[in-house]
């Protein structure tokens, strides 16, 4: 195998940071910056890095590590949880598109075999980039957007037959197709079965050791193990290597460590799906396009047309309005990153000609390039295109503003999850009216079933918030987690009810200060809450007086949580990314020739660098909250708090000056 040249490896980092910030900021997904970065840098690009056998071996472990991945989310108890839609929906539109786009290749003069793989790379949707725009768009919870993503869901798990399928549909031509196709199926359940049981009765103990190391290097290397071995054990069966990190990821992902092998897997994936990606990119020939172009056009626009017109109507068959159908058939009218998986595959059994291959992967390309337009602008789509939708969602907004009627003068409680729910059952105990909004159609149904003032609204919209009686209600609660959204929806009370008091729920303190200067009156931080509860039940076990237990809580709480918002933080494995940023506690001892000895706090100016003093230990005695006018000695401990980058400049101003 030709090695990948020191140089080129710089290049194609060069090219890929660059892009991935490119479209970073234009809002794109990161999928196409990698793709772009390969067709630029590619032999048909540039020419910067030639086509090897060591860039095409990177994007099998790409692919790999992409099957891995979906193996690892894979959830048996939610496929069958939406059964309904993901097989029925989800199973036709595959089952049609693929007979369609399979018998449209196979018009043009493409062999049976490539007909067949083209038919389903071209069925599938993009699962990363529809997640991603929906989320932004705050659309997941929607109709369309819960249609669309069972839709995908059964599309993530038929991209496993289509694994085993393609290695079989390249066997010796001599034989028959459906005596391949057996056979390849029989190896197939011979080693599903085989990994399964390896996995059943060895992998949860053998996982159980190496975690009771406590070594991550150690767990990431079983990781990688079981994910390898399990790929060249599917190969060697004469399947696809695919299969095996599949079916890996899918063994660990029902066990108790899924979330460390997560955490731990991330860097590798994203490093590796990257440049699987960058390989794609790398595989379209620039100069076939120019020739070939009025053949991906026509690909492209059937792709589009027909998929969301196939969708529409299977949708109209499933119940569903003219509006929803047609918006989840414009978001999922793309092809997706799962045909390159496929692909990918048949190029390496050589399914179809070069020339076949070219046109369905520049047609996949812009089709996903194409794609966050299309699923940013659907809903305007649907509105000009179906009057009826828009009639509907006024039709909501009437439901909203007829129960808001009725309620009075209220507080209207955004979200209506566990919290939102515990909320409200309190207001009710006072004789107080509320209105609930919720994006769960299922929790909307039950809880108007019993009774309960609560409608199907988005909080964040403002049309939605003033049909709840915004300009009417006493109070609003926002009990969703959702900082981005928390902010949203303050920028609109704020607008129309800067006099109305707001409180906001948070997991912790790390957005306190930005709610608090949106506007929000008062916001709860769960987690100091939790803790603040649970002292006050053990000073009470302790025998504590009530009042006393009582004035310490009203201090936190009057001094916004100050006194439990700073914590040591230490070396978490767990620690997530966005606590990396998070003020925290850091202790510094002054040792006799530190710069800050003999001064006085004020003239340290540690404000400046986002640092305030907490507290000084001396001698042993620890004095809280000490007076600027505090001269410091040799051997005093400070403690700090702060952000991370803040602390470094802070010890560094009382250590060195």
């Amino acid at each position: 195998m030709e090695p990948i040249g020191f140089h080129s490896i710089l290049i194609l980092l060069g090219v890929a940071v660059v892009l991935v910030a490119l479209f970073r900021y234009l809002r794109l997904p990161q999928i196409l910056a990698y793709l772009c970065a390969g067709i630029v840098v590619g032999p048909f690009g540039m020419g910067w890095i030639p086509d090897l056998e060591g860039t095409r071996t990177l994007a099998e472990f790409g692919l790999v590590f992409l099957m891995f991945t979906v193996g690892l989310e894979f959830s048996l108890p939610k496929l069958m949880a939406m059964k309904s839609v993901v097989f029925g929906l989800g199973g036709a539109q595959v089952l049609i598109s693929c007979l369609v786009f399979g018998f449209v290749a196979w018009l043009f003069d493409v062999p049976a075999e490539g007909a067949v793989v083209i038919g389903g790379m071209l069925a599938m949707s993009s699962t990363a980039i529809v997640m991603k725009l929906l989320t932004e768009q705050l659309e997941q919870n929607s109709r369309h957007g819960r249609h669309a993503i069972s839709v995908l869901l059964f599309q993530d798990l038929v991209v496993v037959p289509f694994l085993i399928v393609i290695p079989a549909l390249a066997g010796d031509i001599k034989q028959s197709v459906w005596a391949a196709l057996g056979w390849a199926f029989l190896k197939s359940v011979l080693v599903l079965v085989g990994i399964f049981l390896v996995g059943r009765w060895m992998l949860r103990p053998f996982f159980h050791e190496v975690a009771s190391a406590r070594l991550r290097e150690y767990f990431m290397l079983a990781v990688l193990l079981l994910t390898l071995g399990s790929a060249w054990v599917t190969e060697a069966a004469g399947l696809s290597m695919a299969l095996g990190a599949f079916l890996a990821g899918m063994m660990l992902g029902e066990t108790e460590y899924r979330h460390q092998v997560e955490g731990d897997i991330l860097p590798f994936r994203d490093i590796l799906l990257g440049l699987f990606f960058v390989t794609i990119g790398m595989m379209l020939d620039l100069g076939a396009i120019q020739e070939l172009w009025p053949w991906i056009l026509f690909s492209v626009v059937l792709i589009f047309v027909f998929k969301t017109l196939l969708i529409l109507g299977l949708g109209k068959l499933f119940a569903m309005e003219t509006g929803v159908a047609l918006r989840t058939g414009l978001v999922l009218s793309q092809v997706g990153e799962f045909a390159f998986a496929l692909i990918l595959l048949a190029n390496q059994h050589q399914l179809f000609c070069a020339r076949t291959s070219q046109i369905v992967l520049a047609s996949i390309i812009l089709s996903m390039m194409l794609a966050p337009i299309v699923v940013r602008y659907n809903g305007r789509v649907a509105k000009k295109l179906v009057p009826s939708y828009t009639r509907a969602r006024q039709g909501n907004l009437d439901v909203i503003r007829a129960e808001a009627g009725i309620a009075g003068k209220h507080v209207i409680v955004c979200g209506y999850g566990r919290s939102g729910q515990n909320l409200a059952w309190m207001l009710e105990q006072e004789g107080i009216n509320y209105l609930a909004l919720d994006l769960d159609p299922v929790r909307v149904r039950d809880a108007r079933d019993a009774g309960k003032p609560v409608v199907y609204g988005d909080a964040v919209r403002r049309d939605v918030l003033d049909a709840a009686g915004l300009h009417r209600a006493t109070a609003l609660a926002i009990s969703f987690y959702d900082v981005s959204l928390a902010l949203k929806v303050l920028e609109t009370t704020r607008v129309l009810r800067p006099d109305m008091p707001v409180i906001v729920r948070t997991m912790d303190d790390a957005a306190l200060e930005k709610l608090k200067a949106a506007g929000a009156t008062e916001v709860v931080p769960e987690s100091l809450e939790g803790s603040l509860m649970m002292g006050s039940h053990l000073l009470l076990l302790m025998g504590v007086p009530v009042s006393r237990i009582v004035r310490h809580v009203r201090n936190v709480r009057t001094d916004r949580y100050r006194m439990l918002r700073g914590f040591f933080h230490g070396v978490d494995a767990n620690e997530g990314k966005e606590s990396a940023y998070q003020e925290r506690l850091h202790s510094v001892t002054l040792p006799s020739g530190a710069s800050a000895v003999g001064k006085l706090i004020s003239e340290l100016h540690l404000e400046e660098a986002g640092v305030s003093v907490s507290a000084v230990r001396r001698g042993g005695i620890r004095g809280p909250e000490p007076a600027p006018e505090t001269r410091l000695t040799a051997g005093d401990v400070l403690v700090l708090y702060g952000a991370p980058e803040a602390l470094e400049q802070a010890e560094k101003i009382l250590l060195e000056g």
